[in-house]
């Protein structure tokens, strides 16, 4: 899935593209503002983020010409936090209005909410180090190889690839599994960590998670 950056602050916006980057998204955009509609509608992205603030056009003018050329969502993040400027970007044909600074997570589950809603080719992908877990499949892919996974040990390699290189507690591992509408104690997560250890050795992921005594765990 492509995803058009329409943002002037290189900064944010190079943030924004190693981000999505992590998540299997490609990323098109431009410092050419003035040129910026030709460029996106050039571009036929999935799904364009577009801020207000920007030289030549401001964001709503962009959003409108857009909607004249294509039916791309579009989603508004911008630092104007205030319901004027949320209304006149959904009246002119916005699908979402995030304000900054904003949490990444959030953003990253707009977009994926807003792609699944209008694309039926869309299969949710996230990644870490080569693997790929493809929420909507239910799979996680790893060097040509892939292998069908429980609900239970998707939510587990969710949260950890969500929290890369970070230690993730069971006490929050758990908190995640209880919201499904089975019960998991300290044992019943151990029996799923280890048979989800044991289908990544499957596809070639030997010791992808690690354990880090007394504090959870990490990949």
């Amino acid at each position: 899935m492509k995803i058009y950056i329409v943002e002037d602050d290189l900064v944010l916006r190079q943030e924004l593209v190693k981000l999505l980057n992590s998540y299997g998204y490609t990323c098109d955009f431009s410092d050419d503002f003035k040129n910026i509609i030709s460029l996106i509608i050039n571009s036929n992205p999935d799904l364009i983020l577009l801020d207000i603030n920007l030289p030549y056009f401001n964001g709503h003018y962009i959003c409108k010409e857009i909607r004249k050329k294509l039916n791309t969502p579009i989603i508004v993040v911008t630092s104007l936090n205030n319901d004027i400027e949320e209304l006149t970007s959904i009246n002119l044909g916005a699908d979402d209005f995030i304000t900054k600074p904003y949490n990444p997570q959030i953003l990253l589950a707009r977009i994926s909410s807003i792609l699944r809603r209008t694309n039926s080719n869309f299969n949710e992908k996230i990644s870490h180090n080569g693997l790929y877990l493809v929420l909507s499949k239910s799979i996680v892919q790893y060097n040509n190889n892939e292998i069908e996974l429980t609900k239970n040990e998707i939510k587990i390699l969710n949260i950890l690839i969500l929290n890369a290189n970070n230690i993730v507690s069971r006490d929050e591992i758990m908190n995640e599994l209880w919201q499904s509408d089975t019960f998991i104690d300290d044992n019943t997560l151990t029996v799923n960590i280890n048979r989800l250890r044991k289908k990544l050795e499957q596809i070639g992921a030997k010791d992808y998670i690690k354990t880090k005594r007394g504090q959870g765990y990490i990949i």
